[in-house]
């Protein structure tokens, strides 16, 4: 059996394993949408790292190789050649800001890896406001949800190499926190399709325990239940601590391929496609393209330009209203919702490396973001 057979014959086997995976949900969607909108807690841990994957729509799992596979795949770390650093922030909806900063080396000879990185996401400090005092109480409050992650990824043959992270989360809300721990777990196959690389990745995310808040923010004043059969009399109101309800983490599937349909020299062309199964919404699938050129004229310049476009259903909302795929941004057939561009631009010289990238991309109703990277290698 030739080689190009056998990758058919494994390519096959995982996109049919994708396709077993929708079952369930396009059942549920058949029958009755009982998904979870809103249902989970921590959904910051799902905003991406790095302004490269944001331009690739998430798509990104089987070619993250660089130092944002702590976030996207941890098996992808094990085939970086030297340690990296990397800051991504981006202004988010609603006066929110999302940052992500990763570090990661190589061990054993390029054998194994290990990183550590960290996200943060809120808001500054906000006006509180009640029923009974609607223009503000003279109190503030703010948000401010923040992980820490350790990685740990390693080639167990020429094709194959596997990783996984282990996350410390906490999420404030005012005068409440809630603490946590997630675990994410990435595959990553690559070989090489007549003269081309071709790469599949697995990966699941965030499976971890509930979050449950408590704090000084869940104090209040109620009132004391009589016994039963007793007279109610007017009493003072008793303090107490309410007890909040404990909710998911949003766990997510993903499965990726890649696959660079033109090298020549220094330029290449790749495909990316992937599909996501998360546990707060529904499924979704996008479709990516990077076109790069590396040490452009012998100057250690180094370019590439990157675009996608993510499927997402419209989250139950009623296209009706001006909230579903036939808005003022799109057609019957096309809406600029998940349009994603982006490039990025690097010098290398000796064994340092810097770089920057930029992406923007469409959050439909939400708007536009733009997200910002910077990164070192030595």
């Amino acid at each position: 059996m030739t080689m190009t057979n056998r990758l058919t014959r494994v390519l096959g086997t995982l996109m049919g394993l994708a396709a077993l995976s929708t079952a369930p949900a396009l059942a549920q969607v058949q029958n009755q949408d009982n998904t979870p909108y809103g249902g989970t807690s921590g959904e910051f841990l799902l905003l991406g790292a790095g302004a490269r994957g944001a331009a690739l729509g998430g798509a990104y799992a089987a070619l993250a190789t660089d130092v944002t596979s702590l976030y996207y795949n941890p098996a992808g770390l094990a085939q970086m050649a030297r340690p990296a650093l990397m800051v991504s922030t981006y202004s988010y909806v609603a006066q929110t800001r999302y940052s992500w900063v990763g570090l990661a080396m190589p061990l054993g000879g390029g054998a194994r890896a290990f990183g550590l990185s960290g996200g943060s996401f809120g808001f500054s400090e906000q006006p509180v406001y009640t029923l009974d005092s609607p223009d503000g109480n003279g109190q503030t409050y703010s948000v401010s949800e923040t992980f820490l992650a350790a990685t740990y990824s390693q080639n167990f043959s020429d094709r194959f190499a596997a990783g996984f992270t282990a996350k410390l989360i906490s999420d404030k809300l005012g005068s409440t926190q809630a603490t946590g721990i997630a675990f994410d777990f990435g595959t990553n196959f690559h070989a090489m399709l007549g003269e081309r690389p071709i790469r599949a990745a697995f990966v699941i995310l965030n499976l971890g325990t509930n979050l449950r808040h408590d704090g000084s923010g869940l104090e209040a004043a109620v009132p004391r239940v009589p016994p039963l059969g007793t007279q109610d009399i007017p009493q003072e109101l008793q303090p107490a601590r309410l007890r909040a309800s404990s909710w998911g983490l949003p766990v997510m599937f993903r499965v990726g391929v890649s696959f660079d349909v033109m090298t020549q020299g220094q330029n290449r062309v790749t495909l990316l496609s992937e599909f996501t199964q998360p546990t707060n919404t529904k499924p979704g699938a996008g479709a990516g393209l990077e076109v790069a050129t590396s040490n452009v004229g012998n100057s250690g310049f180094s370019l590439a330009a990157r675009g996608s476009y993510t499927i997402h259903p419209d989250n139950n909302l009623d296209p009706g209203n001006g909230a579903g795929f036939t808005t003022a941004q799109s057609t019957s057939t096309f809406s600029s919702n998940g349009l994603a561009l982006g490039g990025g631009i690097a010098y290398g010289r000796g064994t340092w490396n810097i770089g920057f990238d930029y992406a923007y991309r469409n959050l439909g109703p939400l708007g536009g973001t733009n997200f910002l990277s910077f990164s070192l290698g030595w």
